[in-house]
């Protein structure tokens, strides 16, 4: 079978799928460690049995909802290339926009003030925003080399933050990497109980989907972890009487406040369904300056405020 055999027959079998060429070609770009002008180009070319082999299972995998980023086990964020596996979600788009908006802060408070600056990627998953933000921050050209950010990447899965370590092995310099430390914790728990302002920014991407709304997303077979999705938990993980989204980021933002220091920022990601929410609970706990962003979409999607 060639290239072209395969692609069309496969393109047919993923016609469910929302994007089902971009996914072949994916699919074709991993298994031959080609880029996709050499399968444009290249459309004759005969694959082997093994290739063939592992294609095909791929597209079975496919067609039960996987996603291609699971099967691959990588996925491109803010230009890096990330592993990933079923115990974080994949990195989304949307969210480099927290990344840009982080860095954008830190840069002006570096600006104002140059010196080692402080940096908690709270619930960080793959560690797609700490280490892209950590990454982004030490080769714009502003921060100088003595002056590389401390990172603190928290997470309540274990696999996670494995997942999380992989990448920084593989994405950071040593001497960026070895600025990174990674804490075991349910939101703030194990950071200290007497710490207090010990960062200029946390940023986060926290569980924020509506349990109901959790629920009808994997059915689709993505396999996500349901644990970085549902936003209406207890401290515990059992589901709370909350059905907006907000239960954990009601508990993530008064307890932010206490880490992060005078003048410091806490910005979130959220749902465009419940970002004005966040805000108003950021203010009611006295952040100032509140702001609203927006993602790619022109949806609202990031939140933060001063302390």
């Amino acid at each position: 079978m060639t290239i072209q055999q395969f692609r069309q027959s496969a393109i047919r079998q993923l016609s469910s799928s929302p994007s089902p060429a971009l996914d072949v070609d994916v699919l074709l770009q991993w298994v031959l460690g080609k880029d996709r002008t050499f399968i444009l180009f290249n459309r004759t070319q005969e694959l082997t049995p093994q290739q063939e082999s592992i294609l095909a299972e791929s597209v079975s995998r496919r067609m039960t909802g996987l996603p291609i980023a699971y099967i691959t086990g990588h996925k491109e964020f803010f230009g890096l290339d990330f592993e990933v596996n079923r115990s974080v979600l994949i990195p989304k788009p949307d969210t480099e926009v927290l990344v840009e908006n982080a860095a954008n802060f830190l840069l002006d408070q570096y600006a104002k003030n140059p010196r080692i600056l402080t940096i908690c990627d709270m619930c960080t998953g793959s560690g797609c925003v700490g280490i892209s933000l950590l990454k982004f921050l030490c080769e714009e050209g502003t921060i100088r080399a003595e002056h590389i950010p401390a990172v603190t990447m928290c997470d309540i899965s274990r696999e996670a933050l494995d997942t999380a370590r992989k990448n920084a092995d593989s994405i950071l310099s040593k001497s960026q990497r070895q600025k990174m430390t990674f804490v075991h914790t349910n939101l703030f728990d194990n950071l200290g109980k007497t710490r207090a302002g010990v960062f200029d920014i946390i940023v986060s991407n926290p569980p924020y989907v509506p349990a109901t709304e959790t629920t009808e997303l994997l059915k689709d077979g993505r396999s996500e972890p349901r644990l970085a999705l549902d936003g209406d938990v207890n401290p515990d993980g059992t589901p709370s009487s909350s059905s907006d989204g907000l239960e954990l980021i009601r508990r993530l933002i008064p307890q932010a406040k206490r880490f992060v220091i005078p003048g410091g920022m806490l910005i979130l990601e959220t749902g465009e369904y419940n970002a004005m929410a966040t805000e108003e609970i950021m203010k009611d706990l006295e952040f100032r300056d509140t702001k609203l962003y927006y993602d790619l979409e022109g949806q609202l999607r990031n939140v933060s405020g001063i302390r």
